[in-house]
């Protein structure tokens, strides 16, 4: 199924000011695999994820989406295929309601309203929100809010799931929830994170980016236990793999 594939080729990315956001980025991710993203801060985690879905485009190479080339023609199809929960669910969540969220994706494609309403009832229970229906996002927890981001996502039937930090600001119950919750989709997912614990446990591949080029790409836990080149891209051991301050046992 190649409409559920990732692949970038030497892909480069300057903003307007100059600053380099991708300099040669290359990988190709294959139907029903969980990535990982990973990376210091200013590494180009946010600026790939914007590429995935023509928010960004490249200055340089090219990214493809299944069958489709990510350009402005083809960004119908590509947006239908990919589903983007952003890092801060407060840049998704706009209308009056729960609900009116979820809806506003397949209201948008146009597809009739009976039809609508049971989208948006299965994504709901999917993440365990049917209960927030009625409720405006404002006043929803963190973690709720989370929670109805992915539903609006899932709501559209997307073949591809992209996440940015999806554990920021969630205390450990709703952390929890969220990697269940991960664990179930058979969705295609590439996942950028700080919480190489989180990835740990949802990824088997992990990429890793440091200033805006990929210096590594393989099995998860292999290029978690490498301290070298985890020091080189300013990030550090899972808490899961490091030795105990106290009895210097490791903590796996």
């Amino acid at each position: 199924m190649s409409h559920h594939t990732i692949e970038a080729k030497d892909l480069h990315f300057v903003y307007p000011d100059g600053t380099v956001g991708l300099d040669g980025v290359s990988f190709h991710i294959g139907h029903g695999e969980s990535v990982a993203l990973v990376g210091a801060n200013g590494a180009g985690k946010s600026t790939l994820l914007m590429h995935l879905n023509g928010c960004l485009a490249a200055t340089q190479g090219a990214m493809r989406i299944g069958d489709y080339p990510v350009t402005a023609k083809n960004l119908k199809a590509v947006r239908r295929t990919v589903g983007m929960v952003f890092q801060d669910p407060d840049d998704q969540l706009f209308m009056p309601t729960v609900f009116d969220d979820v809806a506003f994706g397949p209201l948008n494609l146009g597809l009739p309203e009976a039809e609508v309403e049971l989208k948006v009832m299965q994504a709901l229970e999917t993440v365990g929100a049917t209960h927030l229906r009625k409720r405006p996002p404002y006043k929803l927890s963190g973690g709720e809010k989370r929670s109805v981001a992915i539903a609006a996502v899932l709501s559209m039937s997307p073949d591809i799931l992209v996440m940015d930090e999806p554990s920021a600001n969630l205390d450990p119950r709703s952390r929890r929830r969220l990697i269940q919750l991960l664990k179930t989709f058979e969705h295609t997912k590439i996942i950028a994170t700080h919480d190489l614990d989180l990835a740990m446990e949802l990824c088997r591949r992990t990429i890793v980016l440091h200033r805006g080029r990929v210096t590594a790409d393989g099995p998860t836990d292999e290029i978690f236990q490498n301290e070298t080149l985890l020091a080189d891209s300013g990030l550090e051991k899972p808490l899961s793999m490091q030795s105990c301050p106290r009895c210097g046992q490791s903590c796996r």
